[in-house]
Order: C-alpha cells, then sequence, then structure tokens
C-alpha cells in the first residue's frame, strides 16, 4: 500500500507496527495510543438531556486497540525524542524519566466530570512541564465551534506545544494519528509529518484536515 502524499505529509492506512519497519527515521515520535483502558466514546453517562456523552461515537469501533494493554516498547527507541500521551496507564512499562508532560484541561480549581488533566511521558532532557489550555467540552480556549470529530481528539495548540519541547523537530512521526491533529500543528509550524492511522474513517477525517492545514499554510506563506 502507498501513503498518501499532502505537501510534505506523508500519510499511512494501516497498522503501525507493520508499517514502521518500512520507514526512515525521523528526528521526533509523538503519540497518543490506546491506552489500554477500554475507552467508551459514551463514557456510560448522560448528558443534560438524559442523552450519552458524546452520542456520535457511541457504537463507532473509535479506538482500535484499547481492549488489551498497550505496550510501548516498539515506540519508545525509534527516533531521538519520543512523547506519549496518556502514559500514566502503562507507567510501569516505560522507562523511567524526569521531563514528563502535564496538560491542565480545567484552567481553574474545579474538578472535571473526567480527568483534570493528562500525563505524557518522554525520554528529553529537563523537567517536567505543564501546559494550561482549557478543553471541556464547548468550553474551550482554541478551536471554538469546531465540530469534535475524534472521541479522543486533543487541541491543536497542545501539539504545536508538544513540537516546541521536542524543540522544533525538522521531522515527526504520529504512529496513531486519529482524526490528524498533530499534523495540523506540523504543517502550520513547517514541520514534515508522517502519521499512521489504522482506522479507515479517521484516516479519512486526518486527511481532509490535514488537507485544508496545508492550503491554509501555502495561502498566507
Amino acid at each position: 500500500m502507498n501513503p498518501v502524499i499532502i505537501g510534505n505529509a506523508e500519510l499511512w492506512l494501516g497498522d503501525c507496527l507493520e508499517i514502521l519497519p518500512t520507514l526512515p527515521k525521523v528526528d521526533a515520535v509523538i503519540a497518543d495510543p490506546p491506552y489500554g483502558i477500554g475507552y467508551s466514546p459514551s463514557g456510560g453517562g448522560k448528558g443534560a438531556f438524559g442523552k450519552p456523552v458524546y452520542k456520535r461515537f457511541t457504537g463507532v469501533d473509535v479506538v482500535r486497540g484499547d481492549d488489551k494493554p498497550f505496550d510501548p516498547e516498539p515506540f519508545i527507541l525509534i527516533a531521538p525524542k519520543v512523547i506519549l500521551w496518556g502514559a500514566n496507564h502503562y507507567a510501569p512499562r516505560l522507562p523511567a524519566s524526569a521531563c514528563w508532560l502535564i496538560w491542565d484541561k480545567r484552567e481553574a480549581e474545579s474538578t472535571l466530570k473526567f480527568a483534570d488533566c493528562e500525563m505524557a511521558w518522554t525520554n528529553l532532557p529537563g523537567q517536567a512541564r505543564i501546559f494550561r489550555h482549557l478543553w471541556n467540552g464547548v468550553a474551550k480556549a482554541s478551536e471554538s465551534g469546531e465540530p469534535r470529530v475524534h472521541p479522543t481528539q486533543k487541541p491543536i495548540a497542545l501539539m504545536t506545544w508538544c513540537l516546541k519541547q521536542a524543540g522544533n523537530p525538522a521531522s515527526v512521526l504520529d504512529p496513531f494519528m486519529g482524526s490528524g491533529t498533530l499534523g495540523i500543528a506540523a504543517a502550520q509550524a513547517g514541520c514534515a509529518y508522517t502519521g499512521i492511522e489504522i482506522d479507515a474513517h479517521h484516516f479519512e477525517t486526518a486527511c481532509e484536515r490535514i488537507e485544508n492545514a496545508q492550503r491554509q499554510q501555502r495561502m498566507f506563506a
């Protein structure tokens, strides 16, 4: 299978464990893998009118591979710099690190229904860092009015921050592309991007979003 090429982005549909050995080296890996927690997009909860939370994702196999423990070993040595989100769920399988990244999703003292923050393991030098950026349903510090296209979607601003934490690499790989948020941040930063996604629906969404981001960059270049 051949990749989809969009500007300086190379997008692959398939299993990352099969595709990774065929790819050239990159400067950094930044990923939000399946954590192995059996995540349900409805969360078993109800919204204001008794409707399931994130109803539009219910019944869709949205997080492939999340039904089994995540093994980070194949991903922690394939680039000089690595950032893996959700690592608190599989921390015992990771090397020790002083430089964890924390995303505070509240920007407040109150507690969210879901986790107040998300954590990423890195092999970067230095100390732990915090990124504060509100991302709670319709209350968002960025991308206001933009529809949510993936149940574990992260803000572009967070991925831009990750690129900066990784030293603004010239090339970055995302083995779990999802809706392509890191690809958008990479396009805005002028960083070569390689993304892999196993789910065909999310792959098409990522292609569309990254193509739009690349087009906008060309317009304002």
